[in-house]
């Protein structure tokens, strides 16, 4: 009996906040936090964090470092309300994972603001939902990665004084987006990467009908630059027709030793010529394995095609 009790304490502190123990802090309806704002405000290093599905009109600032934050089945949505006028969820935190919840219709008066505003640290979104906002993902500081997989970017991005996009990160070390889906970006880029590595790898990236994006892809500073195994679609309606993937178009700022481009299928489904890779730098360009319908230029500036 005495054994049993024992048993039964120990999982109680597991389960509990106990200073020194990850704590599992559940949030819904007829739960110990009723908004992800007041498990945000409760949570300490290596929580983890588990949100009931349901709508919630809500926002939240994550200070704690190496926290897990997912949504415990499907219908997890946090919406129309933004922090500290950036986004839904602004993370200024270490090791941070979102997973398996949509964020979606994020407004702020600069017209910025995002469902997730990635303020420091580095990040994993796993299988999230991006609907409707002016920017998907927006920051990123040197010496982190961000990592986005298994996730969705719809109907993101807004240009006006300066350009919102569906995905947009800043100078982090390393960028990488895998078996990810861009649909409907509007005027921005659907991926906008300033890291010194970016990869995009088995995604499908498509303007659809309506969509006005620019570049599908923009790595406007150069770095090693991986794109391969994706399907991709500039649309019709697209603002920029020059170009599906640009490189170093604002100025290469980083070392760059690699640009592989490989295994995609690209459709200009416009009525106007592009060009597939716009390569600005000064390292030579590899295209290999690459499959191209419409009116399309393969590569414009240094590089090569196989």
């Amino acid at each position: 009996m005495k054994s049993a009790l024992f048993v039964l304490w120990l999982l109680t502190q597991l389960t509990t906040a106990t200073p020194g123990w990850a704590a599992i802090l559940y949030v819904g309806q007829d739960k110990p936090y009723a908004l992800p704002s007041a498990a945000a405000a409760a949570a300490k290093s290596g929580d983890h964090i588990e949100i009931a599905p349901g709508q919630y009109i809500d926002c939240a600032v994550w200070l704690a470092d190496n926290l897990v934050i997912e949504g415990t089945g499907s219908g997890v949505v946090i919406t129309d309300k933004t922090c500290e006028g950036k986004a839904i969820f602004v993370v200024r935190a270490n090791n941070t994972t979102v997973r398996n919840l949509t964020l979606m219709r994020a407004r702020v008066p600069d017209q910025n603001g995002a469902g997730i505003r990635l303020d420091n640290g580095s990040l994993v979104v796993d299988g999230v939902k991006f609907i409707d906002n002016q920017n998907g993902v927006l920051g990123g500081v040197p010496g982190t990665s961000v990592i986005v997989r298994n996730s969705v970017f719809e109907r993101n991005g807004f240009c006006s004084n300066d350009c919102a996009h569906g995905l947009y990160i800043g100078a982090v070390d390393v960028l990488r987006v895998e078996q990810s889906s861009f649909s409907s970006t509007r005027q921005g880029h659907s991926i906008k990467s300033r890291a010194q590595r970016t990869e995009v790898l088995g995604c499908d990236i498509n303007d659809g009908p309506d969509g006005t994006a620019s570049y599908l892809i923009d790595v406007p500073n150069g770095g090693t630059v991986i794109v391969s195994g994706n399907s991709l679609v500039k649309g019709p309606k697209s603002e920029n027709h020059s170009a599906a993937i640009a490189i170093g178009a604002e100025g290469v700022t980083y070392p760059t030793p690699e640009i592989y481009i490989a295994d995609n299928n690209f459709w200009n489904d416009g009525n106007y010529q592009t060009t597939f890779v716009w390569n600005v730098t000064a390292t030579p360009a590899i295209l290999k394995g690459n499959k191209l319908v419409g009116s399309v230029v393969p590569l414009k500036g240094d590089g090569s095609t196989q």
